[in-house]
């Protein structure tokens, strides 16, 4: 089962955002998939401090990420009416500020890995062992070379976090030999970007330390 079968009038949202609407094609189904059925956080939990934490590193085109927190009654459903208008707390990029269940504000490719690799480390500092973390990001921001230093230092250190890297061929140097030989140290996994079962169950993973699923979808845009 796809997102598209399973919520059209969920996708027909996405277009709201004409700036980046190929880059929220790409993510739908996995971010339907974490907030359906993998995330432990709800409305009620986003401050409880034992929660999930997801980050959305490919900031590019969140009117996905808008759509699924409607959806799940993060934020109202009202609100996907006026995406990036001028009195909208829906920009072009994520405010954490503006929009409940928004752990960081993103758009500056690059950065999302090394937040979620800090964000690990602090709940495991602080005593926070069932709290997972997860980050979503772009193949093409792979060449930001700040996110090698968070997978070298994440691998070293046995940091607990899990990483979703959306691969629609959009690196313009490519990745000899796939895009999961440069996670060094990690455990990866590869499943269909637009198949749920195959999400869910790469993602509910029971192992810990650092992990990589390669979520292929069509090339549509970054």
């Amino acid at each position: 089962m796809t997102v598209t079968a399973a919520r059209p009038d969920l996708l027909s949202r996405i277009t709201a955002d004409a700036k980046h609407s190929p880059s929220a094609w790409s993510t739908f189904d996995v971010l339907w998939v974490l907030y359906d059925r993998v995330l432990r956080v709800s409305p009620a939990t986003v401050e409880a401090p034992d929660r999930d934490r997801f980050l959305m590193s490919k900031g590019h085109g969140p009117a996905a990420y808008y759509a699924v927190l409607a959806a799940k009654g993060f934020i109202p459903q009202k609100w996907l009416d006026d995406v990036a208008g001028a009195a909208s707390r829906l920009g072009h990029h994520p405010d954490r500020v503006l929009i409940p269940g928004v752990e960081v504000g993103t758009g500056s490719l690059g950065h999302g890995l090394g937040l979620a690799v800090g964000t690990a480390l602090g709940l495991r500092a602080q005593g926070y062992l069932q709290a997972r973390t997860f980050v979503l990001l772009g193949d093409a921001e792979l060449d930001e070379g700040s996110n090698h230093e968070a997978i070298a230092y994440a691998a070293a250190a046995g940091v607990d976090v899990t990483a979703i890297v959306i691969d629609n061929q959009s690196s313009t140097h490519g990745w000899p030999g796939g895009i999961a030989t440069r996670f060094h140290g990690w455990r990866a996994a590869h499943v269909n970007g637009r198949d749920h079962e195959a999400l869910e169950a790469a993602l509910n993973r029971r192992d810990r330390g650092p992990y990589v699923v390669v979520a292929a979808v069509e090339k549509k845009g970054s």
